[in-house]
């Protein structure tokens, strides 16, 4: 009788840790919950515009509003510097060099700082580049859609401010559900 209730006992303790553990854990809509609710905070804060201009002349600037890319809100755009698309527009698969910082919107949105990493500052850094909408090559699909997505609407020598979400980011980051401002500049020349 004793053995069955240190038995019972186990098994209680047991199924009340395995509970707790289980509550830790989130669904992943409950990820994309929070991921929308950190991206709406930094955008409550914006100007936003949802959709491209029909003659896509954009706003230029810091102060200029941040455009929705995608129909799904996944990637946001502020224009900081348009280029010359008639002159100077990507072509398929040729190589875009890139120079960028980001900044974890999640981690801004639950403890208030925007810690940024990247090589925009750091010219000993590898150079980034993807090979414009050629997703078949790692090259390009390390980086995810949102990161080339400007270049359809702007020239090469362009900058820009965006949010990504997960779904548009970095292919090894998709499942972490978090969030990125970037800050990116495109160049034709390795820099």
């Amino acid at each position: 009788m004793r053995n069955i209730k240190k038995l019972l006992f186990l098994l209680a303790l047991v199924a009340i840790v395995f509970m707790s553990s289980c509550s830790d854990s989130e669904s992943y809509a409950q990820l994309l919950d929070k991921e929308r609710y950190a991206t709406n905070a930094y955008l409550a804060n914006c100007r936003v515009v949802n959709e491209i201009p029909r003659d896509t002349v954009f706003e230029v600037g810091a102060d200029a509003p941040y455009y929705r890319i995608d129909q799904e809100g996944n990637v946001y755009m502020q224009v900081i510097k348009a280029g010359d698309r008639k002159t100077d527009k990507a072509k398929s698969s040729e190589r875009i060099y890139f120079r960028y910082m980001r900044y974890n919107l999640y981690y801004w949105y639950t403890y208030g700082d925007m810690l940024g990493e990247g090589n925009e500052n750091d010219m000993t850094m590898a150079p980034t580049y993807f090979q414009y909408g050629n997703y078949s090559l790692t090259t390009s699909a390390q980086w995810g859609y949102g990161i080339q997505m400007p270049l359809t609407f702007l020239g090469v020598d362009s900058e820009v401010n965006l949010i990504i979400k997960s779904k548009y980011g970095w292919s090894s980051e998709i499942a972490g559900v978090q969030p990125y401002l970037y800050h990116v500049r495109y160049f034709r020349n390795q820099i």
